[in-house]
């Protein structure tokens, strides 16, 4: 399934004013189970810095984990940049109507971007799915990386992370109904020896990873995310629909998003990564 199409339809009913982007953050916020692990680990970063704080968003989409950080705290200057200008343009133009003046946008391809020892923290957000050449990306943050900085990584794993498998080269996917949900992914996840292994030729010495989605997040993940996708995909007649669905299965989806965050996960379809240079 083609998921960009759906993200630019959502684009454009919650973009047409500054009150709506922010319900549709909230939204984000609230349904997406990567945030809430991201915002966790965010905030027990933010205990060990004072001060002046450098951060990229490397790959910061719709930005709202740009809009959580920028606002969270006015000393720190965050940067987004993503390989879509349509979307940088969209924050750019957003976060200006706003007034949110520590934070800024630019194109950039995360496989030649480069700042040497600029960032304090740098997030990559359901991003290194997408890219073939990882290792460079992990090279380059590596190097934009101040010393002791801190690089969060929210990705898929390979237990089968967000209904991704590797169609371009099974048929048997595609003829059994369980082709790829994701067609823009280039890897069907990480394996945490595997992404451990790369960030470490990348330079990182201190690496921790941990399996998120278990159990109860991918039940969130099926009724918050999933099914409304399949359902969008086959009909925008399903905006209409949406509000009604999610009436029904919000309080739900969120007691699981709880239980998958306090919980340890002993496999998942997901992976959060902390590597520190």
């Amino acid at each position: 399934m083609e998921y960009d199409p759906i993200k630019r339809g959502l684009g454009e009913v919650f973009n047409k004013s500054p009150w709506k982007r922010k319900f549709f953050y909230k939204l984000l916020d609230t349904l997406l189970l990567r945030t809430w692990h991201m915002k966790k680990a965010i905030r027990k970063w933010s205990r060990t810095v004072d001060g002046d704080v450098e951060i990229l968003d490397a790959g910061s989409g719709f930005g709202q984990y740009s809009f959580y950080l920028a606002r969270k705290n006015s000393a720190w200057s965050v940067l987004g940049v993503d390989v879509k200008t349509e979307q940088i343009d969209d924050c750019a133009g957003f976060f200006k109507k706003i007034g949110l003046n520590n934070i800024r946008f630019e194109y950039a391809d995360l496989t030649k971007f480069v700042r040497g020892d600029a960032y304090d923290l740098i997030i990559s957000i359901d991003v290194m799915e997408h890219i073939e050449e990882d290792v460079k990306v992990f090279e380059n943050f590596y190097q934009s990386m101040k010393p002791g900085g801190l690089l969060l990584i929210s990705t898929p794993s390979d237990q089968g992370g967000s209904d991704v498998h590797d169609h371009h080269h099974d048929e048997d996917y595609v003829n059994d109904g369980t082709a790829s949900f994701v067609d823009e992914h280039v890897r069907d996840g990480y394996g945490i020896a595997d992404i451990t292994e790369k960030l470490n030729s990348a330079g990182f010495s201190k690496i921790e990873a941990a399996y998120t989605y278990g159990r109860p997040g991918k039940i969130s993940w099926k009724l918050s995310m999933k099914y409304p996708i399949l359902m969008l995909n086959a009909s925008k007649v399903f905006f209409i629909i949406l509000p009604f669905y999610y009436l029904l299965t919000y309080w739900f989806a969120l007691l699981m998003n709880v239980l998958d965050v306090r919980m340890k996960h002993k496999t998942g379809t997901g992976l959060m990564v902390k590597a520190w240079k």
